[in-house]
């Protein structure tokens, strides 16, 4: 049951995600923002339910496996989720409920990526995306990290980055944080740059919308950490708490900062500071005293409120900020388990030896999904297109690509006015 309750939470932070998006991009774009969280989320729970959790969670040396053994592999026996229907009829409903569970963070992964390319992408390709992004990149990175089992508090089988490096990652920072802070930054490199990308190019033109959505991003993100325990235990109570003090302490930073560095604290700089302290606290969120969630939270929310100024020194567009926050956000979240870390923090005692096993389990998936992200970007590119034209970028992407926008009380069809 608990495990329903935080899948169901989970599946709720992609509205949320479109919410947010929506809110912060043109209003002549926000239903094509929208719509690519929840082509995502239909897409990929397609595809989850066939095929993706067999890849993820195949299991190495048993069943019916095919492929390179604690790297990527699918296991037969999964697909169409059999093995966990079986179960679940027989009594047994952990695994289903289990592969619902990892199936929300897949939906939610792929979402995330689009903010990078917001106001200029075309909807299918975006589709076409998403799906090859699952396959090469999600799908096997998830079962490096994700895919282990556990004894006695003790890792003893499974996933190639968990045990056979060593990286601890309770919840996703390596798996959904890095993974598509990376790919976003591939594709808005393929993609290229907004039509007069400058800095302060377009305000966002709705701003209750981004903060219902980060609130809805909060809500879920307690089920998405404290969920991933798997059970409602000390471990989970201790997730849960660190979800609320990392977030709160990179609102105070990230607004504080705007303050001496702008002079004015914005609702829209409270919630992206929110959702950095929930991006760092991910990967560390069982493995930390809520005073050291905290202080995470106060360091990340200016270092990403710093990042997100990166685009324009590098020359990048990456629309919503996703390479800012999720990506540094991830990363600083990753690292600091090696420094803060109970029980392997090197201000503890312990030494850097777990530093490095995140620095290189971060690098790893960094690199991988850059890669991979920029290839299929590119190859999406030259071949159908990614990018809209120029004079339907001006013009918005809403009525070009889905015929139909978000406010329509110019239209005649839905104006009382006559």
């Amino acid at each position: 049951m608990f495990l329903i309750i935080c899948s169901a939470m989970v599946l709720f932070m992609t509205p949320g995600l479109a919410f947010f998006y929506g809110g912060l991009v043109r209003a002549s774009s926000v239903v094509s923002m929208m719509m690519m969280s929840f082509g995502s989320l239909a897409l990929i729970a397609v595809m989850w339910v066939v095929f993706g959790y067999a890849v993820s969670f195949g299991a190495a040396g048993s069943g019916s496996f095919v492929g390179l053994d604690g790297v990527i592999g699918i296991d037969l026996d999964k697909i169409f989720l059999a093995d966990a229907i079986a179960q679940a009829k027989a009594g047994d409903g952990f695994n289903l409920a289990f592969a619902g569970f990892q199936g929300t963070f897949a939906i939610i992964t792929v979402a995330l990526i689009s903010g990078a390319i917001a106001d200029r992408a075309k909807f299918g390709s975006w589709m076409l995306f998403g799906a090859l992004w699952a396959c090469v990149v999600y799908f096997p990175v998830a079962g490096w990290v994700f895919n282990s089992s556990v004894t006695d508090g003790k890792v003893t089988d499974g996933g190639w980055l968990v045990y056979n490096i060593g990286v601890l990652d309770f919840a996703g920072g390596t798996v959904v944080e890095i993974a598509s802070g990376a790919s976003a930054l591939a594709l808005s490199l393929v993609v290229g740059k907004r039509f007069g990308f400058t800095k302060g190019m377009h305000a966002p033109h709705n701003v209750p919308l981004t903060l219902i959505g980060a609130a809805i991003l909060w809500f879920g993100w307690f089920g998405f950490n404290a969920g991933s325990e798997l059970a409602a235990d000390g471990v989970a109570a201790l997730a849960f708490m660190n979800t609320l003090a990392a977030p709160v302490g990179a609102m105070l930073s990230w607004i504080a900062y705007e303050q001496i560095a702008h002079k004015k604290p914005t609702s829209v700089g409270a919630a992206s500071g929110a959702v950095a302290g929930l991006v760092a606290i991910t990967p560390s969120c069982a493995f930390l005293t809520p005073v050291f969630a905290l202080l995470l939270g106060l360091i990340v929310g200016v270092t990403c409120a710093l990042a997100i100024e990166l685009k324009y020194l590098l020359g990048f567009d990456d629309s919503l900020d996703v390479v800012g926050i999720h990506l540094v956000g991830g990363l600083v979240g990753t690292l600091y388990i090696g420094l803060f870390g109970n029980g392997v923090g090197a201000f503890f005692g312990f030494g850097f030896e777990q530093l490095g096993k995140q620095a290189i389990g971060a690098v790893v998936v960094l690199v991988f999904s850059f890669t991979a992200s920029y290839l299929i970007g590119w190859l999406i590119q030259k071949t159908i297109g990614f990018r809209v034209t120029s004079t339907d970028e001006i013009a918005g992407v809403d009525r070009v690509l889905h015929g139909e926008t978000a406010y329509s009380e110019a239209d005649p069809r839905w104006s009382w006015r006559g």
